[in-house]
């Protein structure tokens, strides 16, 4: 694929709730990297009109606080849920993807990376984990973000393209 390929890294989560705030707090330091060719969004939850917000990218990476989740991060291809469900209050990224496909007819490479976070209380500030995790998921990110967009796909160790279930704990950058 082409170096050309339009990303967009979309945090989501509430950052009045402490490490709840992780999605937009990696969203942050990516859009004041300037990254060329790097979208950025971020919002408290996912919304079903965001299936139109993904139908123009190439490939989409979701990022999250991940109450239990591995430390410091997690991250895994996303397929569309075979089953479109969604609440007022909640929608994931999985029906994000599907309803795009359904209703657009694309189908971006999306992701899913979870950083771990400790505490969901009111409040504004990240626990000193939840910092910690969220520096090494932003130089996991900007390097996964190259691979995205000059090999169309990130790349284990054969070189062989990640199958769409792949989970990856941590890996090593």
């Amino acid at each position: 694929m082409s170096a050309g390929r339009r990303i967009l890294v979309y945090g989501y989560g509430n950052p009045g709730r402490r490490d709840d705030g992780l999605g937009p707090a990696l969203a942050d330091r990516i859009e004041a990297g300037r990254t060329a060719g790097v979208s950025v969004d971020s919002a408290y939850q996912l919304a079903i009109e965001d299936a139109a917000n993904i139908a123009d990218y190439d490939a989409v990476v979701f990022v999250d606080a991940n109450m239990e989740g591995p430390e410091p991060y997690s991250v895994r291809r996303l397929a569309p849920s075979a089953n479109i469900t969604f609440t007022s209050h909640l929608i994931g990224p999985e029906s994000v993807l599907a309803l795009c496909g359904e209703m657009y007819g694309k189908a971006p490479e999306c992701w899913l990376l979870g950083i771990r976070g400790y505490a969901y209380d009111f409040g504004e500030e990240l626990t000193d984990k939840a910092r910690k995790n969220l520096e090494e998921a932003f130089a996991f990110v900007r390097d996964f973000i190259e691979k995205l967009r000059n090999a169309g796909g990130p790349r284990d160790q054969e070189g062989e393209e990640n199958e769409q279930d792949e989970t990856q704990d941590h890996p090593d950058h």
